[in-house]
């Protein structure tokens, strides 16, 4: 996994000034020092500390990002692992089936399923 890369001053400046007081995404007004720089995308997915890479984000729509950049990374994460073979797939691959195994029981002979005629005595 990578190190995460904290963006420096000057960077967090610049994202700020083009952010003009608003969130980056719901556009909400900010006061000064509400606002949170966010990388767009994640470090831990290749994402560098860069103005281009950040925006300022207001406290609700930051905590919403971080849930799906959470789970996009916890999904690399698994597909690295099975592309590696660190972790063996949960299902069968295609195309790989087993046999089917033979059959041990013999089936009975038809002679068996035919309809049995009972006959009552009337002497009785």
């Amino acid at each position: 996994m990578s190190k995460r890369m904290e963006f420096t001053r000057k960077v967090k400046a610049q994202i700020i000034a083009r952010a003009n007081g608003k969130c980056e995404k719901c556009s909400a007004v900010l006061k000064t020092g509400e606002g949170e720089v966010d990388h767009i995308l994640p470090c831990a997915l290749g994402g560098e500390a860069t103005v281009a890479n950040g925006r300022l984000l207001c406290r609700v729509c930051h905590i919403e990002k971080t849930a799906d950049d959470i789970r996009r990374v916890r999904k690399s994460d698994r597909q690295r692992d099975k592309a590696t073979g660190a972790v063996r797939p949960k299902s069968v691959v295609s195309g790989r089936k087993s046999p089917k195994p033979a059959l041990t029981k013999t089936l009975p002979p038809r002679a068996m399923f035919a309809p049995v005629v009972q006959t009552t005595e009337a002497g009785k």
